[in-house]
C-alpha cells in the first residue's frame, strides 16, 4: 500500500477493498442456502452474512490501523477469521485522490469506523437482494467523513460481473457512480419498507408527495438520492443506528447533499456517542432545500422523537 498516502485516503482505499470482499461473502453465503438466521428484536434479524461479512470488514481493517476505533452492528466475535477474507489491498483510484489540507494529518485517536456489514437484512432473507449494501463509514470527531456504499447484487450490464461500490469524501470527491438530479416538477419520496407505522405516514403525508418509494436499507435509500430515483429520504422512527447513516451521509454531503435528524442537526458520530439515531432522518438531494422539508415536518412528529 502506498504508505506516504494520508491516513484517511488509506483507510478509504482500505474499506473500499473490504467492502468488495464483504459482498462476495454476502453473495456465497446466499447461494449456499445457510443464513442460519437469529432475531435480535423487532424487525431486526442476523444472518451467517452478517457475521462473516463484519469480520471480513473489521478484522481487515484493524489489521491495517490499530489505533484507530472500529464499530459494527454485530456483536464482535472471537473467532478465527478465515485468511482469505482478510484483504490488505488498497483501491487505487481513490490513494489517488488529493485530500484538502484539513484532512491530510488526522490523529488516529480521532477516527471512528462505523461498519453495517449487511444493511437491509430483513429484505436480504427475502430475496429482494436489490435493496441489500455493506456500508463502511469513517468519521472523524463529530463528523461522518468518508464513507463506502458496496451493492453487492448491482449488476453491471457490460461485464455481467456482481457488484458496484460507490464512495465518497465530504470536501474531497467521489467515485463509482454519477450523480444525477432528481426529476423537475414533481417530489419522490423514499422511505422504510418495515417501520411503516402512523408517525411515519403522517410524516410523508405532510410533505404531499407525487411519488413514495418504500425500499429496505438506509444505504439503498442514499443511493436513490445518488442517482436521481427521489428528492429526499424520510424516516420519522427510531428505528435507525449510527452504523446505517455514517457512510451513507458522507457520501451524500460529498456531492452537496444533506443528511440530518428531523430537527436539522447533524448526528454525532464519535467514538462512545449513543447507537440509536433517535431523532429520525431527513436526507437531501443536491439542490433540494433541506430547510423547506424540516419546516414541513409536524411538530406532533419531531415531539415523538424527542
Amino acid at each position: 500500500m502506498a504508505q506516504s498516502a494520508a491516513l484517511l485516503t488509506r483507510i478509504m482505499a482500505s474499506s473500499v477493498s473490504a467492502a468488495v470482499q464483504a459482498g462476495k461473502i454476502i453473495r456465497d453465503v446466499l447461494s449456499k442456502g445457510g443464513l442460519n438466521i437469529v432475531e435480535k428484536g423487532k424487525n431486526d434479524l442476523q444472518t451467517e452474512a452478517d457475521r462473516s461479512a463484519q469480520k471480513c470488514i473489521i478484522a481487515s481493517l484493524s489489521r491495517q490501523f490499530p489505533n484507530i476505533t472500529i464499530i459494527g452492528e454485530e456483536e464482535p466475535s472471537n473467532c478465527e477469521v478465515p485468511s482469505e477474507w482478510i484483504v490488505t489491498e488498497a483501491d487505487q483510484e481513490v490513494l489517488k485522490l488529493k485530500l484538502p489540507a484539513h484532512l491530510e494529518d488526522i490523529n488516529p485517536k480521532d477516527v471512528c469506523v462505523w461498519v453495517d456489514p449487511l444493511d437491509g437484512t430483513a429484505e436480504y432473507t427475502q430475496g429482494l437482494v436489490e435493496h441489500v449494501t455493506v456500508l463502511v463509514g469513517v468519521a472523524i470527531g463529530r463528523t461522518a467523513i468518508g464513507g463506502v456504499i458496496h451493492q453487492p447484487y448491482y449488476k453491471n450490464d457490460e461485464s455481467g460481473m456482481f457488484g458496484r461500490t460507490l464512495w465518497g469524501i465530504d470536501g474531497a470527491g467521489f467515485g463509482g457512480f454519477v450523480p444525477k438530479p432528481p426529476p423537475e416538477g414533481k417530489r419522490i419520496i423514499t422511505t422504510t419498507r418495515s417501520h411503516y407505522d402512523s408517525v411515519v405516514q403522517n410524516a410523508i403525508k405532510s410533505l404531499s408527495p407525487d411519488e413514495v418509494m418504500r425500499v429496505g436499507g438506509a444505504g439503498h435509500k442514499v443511493i436513490l438520492l445518488l442517482e436521481g430515483k427521489a428528492h429526499a429520504y424520510v424516516f420519522a422512527s427510531r428505528g435507525c443506528k449510527r452504523w446505517d447513516t455514517c457512510a451513507p451521509e458522507a457520501v451524500l454531503h460529498s456531492i452537496g447533499g444533506v443528511l440530518t435528524d428531523l430537527y436539522g442537526e447533524r448526528y454525532s458520530y464519535k467514538a462512545g456517542t449513543t447507537y440509536a439515531n433517535t431523532r429520525g432522518v431527513l436526507a437531501t438531494a443536491p439542490g433540494q432545500s433541506h430547510q423547506w422539508y424540516l419546516s414541513r415536518i409536524p411538530d406532533e412528529v419531531k415531539q415523538n422523537l424527542q
